[in-house]
């Protein structure tokens, strides 16, 4: 939508982003919890069930999940009060430290802040506040935390690509986004993509190009769009993500033998894919058959 048309847009789609917007930022707090917690909870669970197998004592036995304990200094372990939790705000309020400690306080967490909170007026905007923008934003919120918990830990939980898989062919069953024969033959050629070329680069060099959690996102995004959004997914995916890895390896000195996580840029085009992907899938099918 371009910038004049903005400009002269009903007040009342303006008045429901920004609404959008302030809900994401709100959102995006949550957020950072999910991508610093549930990592955790996973390497906790593992850790007790290894050791249960072997009849060993548990190695964890307090109360660990998104809630509880509330959140609190790394540092200090002062624990964060409501005056010091409001998104963006408190981080800039602390001055990006720890009121009691004053401790360093990662800038990621208001980016992710302000992350959800842009993208979800954009998401609003775009789809509106009905069935498929809401649905949209769990869409959203989904993509943004295994993001980050990708980029963390180069691992995509079944907590979360499992949920939007189920939920995209759910939101497909009355046609939301597309018919539901396609969501469902999205999802299986969405899984099967990617799973044959991790068979192909594996057999043709010995090492692992992809994880596993890789298919199952692709196939989540296949889903919620379709089989025909597939190519232009991997498409645009795959260019992003050749741009970032040489950027990484030019700027970063990040050496070619280091993993880069293909997830994030998977969630990227699955994003962009699910709000311009009229266009874009035009081009792709220009690009493959000019």
């Amino acid at each position: 939508m371009s910038e004049s048309t903005l400009l002269f847009a009903p007040a009342g789609v303006l008045a429901i982003s920004l609404i959008a917007g302030l809900f994401g930022l709100l959102f995006g707090s949550f957020l950072n919890v999910v991508i610093h917690r549930l990592p955790i909870m996973m390497q906790r669970e593992s850790d007790n069930y290894v050791a249960a197998e072997s009849d060993q004592p548990l190695p964890h036995t307090t109360r660990y999940n998104l809630v509880v304990p509330r959140s609190a200094c790394p540092h200090c372990k002062h624990q964060i009060t409501a005056a010091e939790n409001i998104p963006v705000v408190s981080w800039l309020v602390l001055r990006g430290k720890c009121s009691n400690c004053k401790a360093p306080i990662s800038a990621r967490y208001p980016a992710v802040e302000l992350l959800t909170g842009v993208l979800s007026a954009l998401v609003v905007w775009k789809l509106g506040s009905g069935w498929a923008g809401l649905s949209a934003l769990f869409f959203l919120y989904s993509l943004i935390a295994m993001t980050f918990i990708d980029a963390d830990t180069q691992l995509l939980p079944d907590d979360l690509t499992f949920p939007l898989l189920w939920a995209g062919l759910l939101m497909n069953v009355n046609g939301t986004f597309v018919p539901l024969q396609d969501a469902v033959i999205g999802a299986a050629a969405g899984y099967l993509a990617l799973w044959t070329i991790y068979w192909l680069f594996k057999l043709a060099t010995g090492k692992e190009g992809m994880g596993y959690g890789d298919f199952k996102l692709l196939a989540a995004l296949g889903a919620w769009m379709g089989w025909a959004m597939l190519p232009t997914i991997i498409l645009l995916s795959s260019v992003v993500g050749a741009v970032v890895g040489m950027a990484l390896i030019v700027f970063a000195k990040r050496g070619r033998n280091n993993p880069i996580p293909f997830g994030p840029y998977l969630a990227a085009a699955g994003l962009i894919a699910l709000l311009y992907g009229g266009p874009l899938s035009a081009f792709t099918m220009n690009v493959v058959h000019p």
